[in-house]
């Protein structure tokens, strides 16, 4: 069992950022890729970005790339979401998820332990 809680939503303005973290407990936090994902209102959740065990290998939707950076500090058991240059679009609710394999990976399916998720905002 693993159980995470997001962090640091919030409204923020077009162009601004927010960092988002991810807290995990109940299981060796290093030995699982994470992820992140986001659903907005009406629409199917979609992915976010994740990042593997060590934190070596990012993988990021290409609606975010260049904006995003996931990164995680292991020995805190918190992975983290950098998010700059937001636009209105990145408008969501941001979940959390632990790989239920090696990963990373970018599909909702491979992703068995998810957070309650926090409400981003971001007004034009």
């Amino acid at each position: 069992q693993v159980q995470l809680a997001e962090s640091g939503g919030g409204l923020v303005q077009a162009g601004g950022s927010l960092r988002l973290s991810c807290a995990a407990s109940g299981r060796t936090f290093s030995s699982y890729a994470m992820g992140w994902f986001r659903q907005a209102p009406g629409k199917e959740r979609e992915f976010v970005a994740a990042i593997s065990r060590s934190g070596a290998t990012p993988l990021y939707a290409d609606s975010v790339k260049g904006r995003f950076t996931i990164s995680r500090e292991n020995a805190k058991n918190t992975v983290y979401l950098q998010m700059n240059s937001l636009k209105p679009e990145d408008t969501a609710v941001y979940y959390c998820a632990v790989d239920r394999l090696i990963g990373p990976h970018a599909r909702a399916y491979e992703y068995d332990y998810w957070g309650q998720g926090t409400q981003v905002t971001v007004s034009s």
